[in-house]
């Protein structure tokens, strides 16, 4: 029997992840969270969508293929809602899908649907977006409520994104992206011993 409690709304890992029990994480064993990651009610994060491994089968070869679908850095926050995917695309004749990294410090607002292929340090993403698959987010990015990033997409560093499909429109001041004590803070006031209940 775990000397942890088994009550409470969130499971809290070793490591300080906290997970509410109302989410939907199916493949746990090909996710890694970097730390201090906070997954709300209703997140759905699809770790059972992994690389398909190569059938090639040479004596002596012991080296499996990654098995990791979704990586986060440390500091990211999924909101009620979210639904990570790994991108999928056929490759020499296979359908298979590609691992999803997610960096620090990264915010993903209620109701998104990420299919990136990387989110950068310090982006923030706002709720009801849609990100297409193999998008790429790099650092410092904001991307603002309801935006829709097509496929392919690449997000320069410190750039605003908004629109149907969405286009850059406007610049992240230098210095001014996403605030990681505000991540740290708002990591705070959830789990089952919260800071700030109020928030």
């Amino acid at each position: 029997m775990s000397r942890r409690q088994v009550k409470g709304d969130y499971i809290e890992t070793e490591t300080g992840n906290k997970v509410s029990r109302k989410a939907n994480l199916l493949g746990t064993q090909n996710m890694v969270l970097g730390g201090k990651v906070v997954i709300q009610p209703e997140v759905m994060i699809r770790g059972d969508l992994v690389r398909t491994a190569p059938s090639s089968s040479s004596s002596g070869g012991t080296a499996a293929p990654s098995t990791t679908a979704i990586q986060t850095g440390r500091y990211c926050f999924f909101s009620k809602g979210v639904v990570l995917r790994p991108p999928g695309r056929r490759y020499k004749g296979q359908f298979s899908h590609m691992p999803m990294r997610i960096g620090h410090h990264v915010f993903i607002g209620q109701d998104t649907v990420v299919q990136a292929a990387t989110i950068g340090d310090h982006a923030r993403i706002g709720k009801n977006c849609v990100i297409g698959e193999f998008a790429i987010i790099k650092e410092c990015v904001e991307v603002l409520d309801g935006a829709v990033v097509p496929p392919n997409m690449v997000i320069p560093n410190y750039s605003i994104v908004a629109g149907q499909p969405a286009r850059v429109v406007g610049e992240v001041p230098e210095g001014g992206g996403p605030d990681e004590n505000g991540l740290r803070g708002l990591y705070s006031t959830v789990g089952n011993n919260p800071q700030n209940p109020d928030m």
